[in-house]
């Protein structure tokens, strides 16, 4: 947009320093074509300015060339002696104007050391004004007296003929400012003072019939000061000077003269012409109390007369107005239940305005439940303090509610100053305790020099005792007073916001009494330290107080205490204690009175931190611990040797099972038995069938070869297959080894099934059992082998096989 928009430039100027033998400064100009260079004295001197191929030297030098020129001094420092003024014209027509105004620094280092002036010469068209705008970086201009300075020691002037409309700085409501026929625009930059890119467009105005009408918006809670033409010289005869007022929303504006000048008048009067909205003209004379403008834009017209100039003493006319513009804020508390709203001045000299309902108040306060009308003026967030406050309480146990929030009240945003801080006293029954459950997170006591990063919360007693200031981020959950009334407050720290409103901080109970004056609950993280300190500290606690701290370890943490900060009094009655007590431990761990030296402590376990005092005699008791999280090395040592001991264990347990199952596995092969009757049967799978309950005496581990085919080998020698000289010989070997044509051609015919897998080995035969006692041992008398085949009838016979047993005989 830039690219498209008209500019006017300034000259670029180079300045050399030239020692020749006159020793003075040669200046060298290129001016942009268009542009008027003036050179002024602003001191007495007999320096001059020299240009032209003559060398003409003047008191002052107006140069209108379009080519470089030189320009030189008759002395060695001119910048102390001369002003440049760069001039540049801007002519409208109905239309359109034929430039803008573009501040560009386009000098070298060394024009900066001449104080410079940078003017537009603006001309409108007959029927039109020229207008100037001074929206830049979202803000416009702001007047000021002719004697002031402007902060960033840049000036702006605006002219109308010959009359001075205002001096003027940047970063002010002013936002755009017409001028009648011809008038022009400047700005004043010191010495070695930069420029800034500034642009401020130039357009055709409406048509005007004052010397200058000035706009300004004006935000609610503001106010400014305007001058009269000519301030403070006097108002041309007859003049007329506009504002026009540009407010939104419910704002009324109140006028205010000052400084007021009056001319004596040959012809009408001096007065104040108020235009809103179409309406009637409201003419005031100046010595009045100027309107409250009602809502909406407006237009304030100064207007002089025809003054009497015949005397010297005769003034003219010169005023500043005040223009404020009030904050209107309704507050309704119906809305906070409980709560009341105060405000308050912080500096009496402050020029900060509050009004409740028309009335003028140095401080207010909005009851509990009512409506109220609040108007601001000129009050800024430092000016005020804003507070809250609400009581919580009931007489009788009964009465007391179960749990009650305490949250921040969300306030109207029309209140000049933020919500400050907000107090809640809670009163409990006779004997009772108040609890606060802290729902902003665990909380940390903030001692001496310590700051929170946002809000403090202060926990006072109705007596004034001080239990301490708390800050988020902590490990203290809950906190209970007993017998007391508590005051809970919870202010911001410079610079901060208060905790979000509509937040609670606590969940607040009123119940029944407990046994310490102070009970903490502390949730310690691992590996973290903290201090916890006594109530009030460093002041001491009350005579005969006490107070817990109820300390949840976290698993597998232990908890090293080391008393950092002790003060003991000489006792009078009683005595002080610290006592250490494990949960669900009848006995103490730790405990030490005041003439007894407190050492350090660590607990592998959730714990008690009691202390109480006694009545001092002289001195106070308070106490800092340092509680400390740690891991549990004696308990990682022992479950580490644990664990081990039960990996040892499962590896035993396995190896032992792996050979069990081994051993099962091998004796649970199958084993051929022979039967005479065809019923055969697996005792690797099936066990042999018993005959007898609970009785395992009868059971063979083995049966000899001899007792099981004695009635075959006899049979077999009386068909003739033994001879004489045949002998049976044991068989040490496995039975599947045995040829299967030895099992067929056995007497009986019938075919003794082998097992796949393989059998127990046969037990070893005793001595007597030789080659040369077999046939002693075959042929015994029948009496004997009746006797001997009974006994293994009774050995071996299975249940429902009696009929195939009795082949043995």
């Amino acid at each position: 947009m830039l690219g498209s928009m008209k500019v006017s430039r300034v000259p670029i100027c180079f300045l050399f320093f030239v020692f020749a033998v006159t020793g003075f400064q040669n200046l060298m100009l290129d001016p942009i074509r268009g542009t008027t260079v003036y050179f002024s004295k602003t001191a007495v001197s007999l320096c001059k300015v020299c240009s032209g191929v003559m060398r003409k030297c003047e008191e002052s030098l107006l140069l209108e060339v379009d080519n470089p020129v030189w320009v030189d001094f008759t002395c060695p420092q001119p910048e102390n002696v001369f002003r440049v003024d760069f001039i540049r014209k801007i002519e409208c027509t109905t239309e359109a104007c034929d430039d803008d105004i573009m501040q560009v620094d386009a000098v070298t280092y060394s024009c900066l050391d001449f104080h410079r002036r940078f003017i537009w010469n603006l001309k409108a068209s007959l029927s039109k004004s020229v207008r100037v705008d001074f929206i830049q970086y979202g803000s416009g201009m702001r007047q000021i007296p002719p004697s002031e300075n402007c902060p960033d020691m840049r000036t702006y002037t605006l002219k109308t003929g010959t009359v001075v409309v205002g001096k003027y700085c940047t970063k002010g409501f002013i936002h755009s400012a017409q001028i009648l026929n011809e008038g022009s625009f400047s700005m004043d930059v010191p010495p070695l003072r930069r420029l800034q890119v500034d642009h401020f467009p130039i357009s055709v105005g409406e048509e005007i019939k004052s010397l200058a009408k000035i706009t300004l918006y004006l935000p609610h809670g503001t106010s400014t000061e305007l001058l009269s033409p000519n301030y403070p010289e006097s108002f041309p005869d007859d003049g007329e000077m506009e504002w026009y007022f540009e407010l939104t929303g419910e704002q009324r504006a109140a006028i205010e003269f000052l400084d007021l000048t009056e001319p004596r008048c040959l012809k009408k009067e001096t007065a104040a012409e108020y235009h809103s909205g179409g309406r009637r003209a409201l003419e005031r004379s100046l010595t009045e109390t100027q309107p409250v403008q009602s809502q909406g834009d407006f237009s304030l017209i100064l207007r002089n007369c025809e003054m009497d100039r015949r005397r010297n003493d005769s003034p003219g006319l010169s005023l500043k107005l005040k223009v404020s513009v009030p904050v209107v804020c309704r507050v309704d508390m119906k809305k906070f239940k409980g709560f009341s709203l105060q405000l308050e001045k912080l500096e009496l000299s402050s020029k900060c305005e509050m009004t409740m309902n028309s009335v003028i108040m140095e401080k207010i306060t909005v009851p509990s439940g009512d409506v109220s009308k609040l108007s601001f003026q000129n009050c800024h967030p430092g000016d005020i303090t804003v507070t809250a406050r609400r009581v919580i309480g009931c007489s009788q146990l009964e009465d007391c509610p179960k749990s009650v929030p305490l949250a921040v009240p969300s306030l109207p945003d029309c209140l000049p100053s933020d919500l400050d801080s907000v107090t809640w006293s809670l009163r409990p029954p006779p004997k009772g305790t108040v609890e606060l459950t802290s729902l902003i997170g665990p909380l940390q006591q903030s001692l001496s020099g310590d700051l929170c990063d946002d809000s403090v919360i202060t926990l006072t007693e109705d007596n004034g005792t001080m239990l301490g200031h708390f800050c988020p981020q902590g490990a203290i959950t809950k906190v209970q007073i007993h017998e007391s009334h508590v005051v809970v407050k919870v202010t911001r720290t410079e610079g901060q916001a208060l905790i979000s409103s509509a937040k609670s901080v606590f969940a607040a109970r009123l119940k029944e009494g407990i046994s310490e004056r102070y009970i903490f609950t502390v949730t310690p993280k691992k590996d973290t330290s903290l201090l916890l300190a006594t109530p009030g500290w460093p002041a001491g606690m009350a005579s005969y107080a006490t107070v817990s701290w109820i300390v949840s370890l976290p698993p597998k943490m232990k908890a090293h205490l080391e008393f950092i900060s002790i003060s003991q009094p000489k006792c009078e009655n009683r005595h002080t204690n610290i006592r250490v007590q494990r949960f669900n431990s009848l006995e103490e761990d730790y405990s030490r009175r005041e003439d007894e030296a407190a050492d350090k402590i660590s607990v592998y376990e959730s714990f008690y931190l009691n202390m109480s005092n006694c009545m001092p005699e002289r001195g106070d008791f308070s106490v800092i611990t340092k509680l400390t999280i740690q891991k549990n090395q004696i308990l990682i040592i022992v479950a580490s040797v644990v664990a081990a001991l039960v990996l040892l264990f499962i590896a035993v347990l396995v190896a032992v099972c792996f050979v069990i199952r081994k051993k099962k596995k091998k004796l649970s092969h199958m084993v051929s038995i022979y039967n005479p009757n065809g019923t055969s049967f697996q005792p690797g799978h099936n066990g042999f069938p018993k005959t007898r309950e609970d009785n395992e005496s009868h059971v063979y581990a083995s049966i000899e070869d001899t007792l099981v085919y004695t009635h075959l080998l006899r049979k077999g020698a009386e068909m003739g297959i033994y001879t004489e000289s045949g002998t049976y010989e044991p068989f040490a070997g496995q039975a599947d080894s045995l040829p299967s044509k030895d099992a067929n051609n056995m007497g009986t015919g019938q075919e003794i099934p082998l097992s796949a897998q393989q059998a127990p080995s046969l037990p070893n035969r005793p001595l007597s059992h030789s080659s040369a006692l077999v046939d002693n041992v075959i042929y015994e008398t029948q009496a004997h082998l009746e006797e001997d085949s009974a006994e293994m009838e009774a050995r071996l016979e299975p249940e429902g096989a009696t009929d195939g047993m009795q082949d043995f005989h």
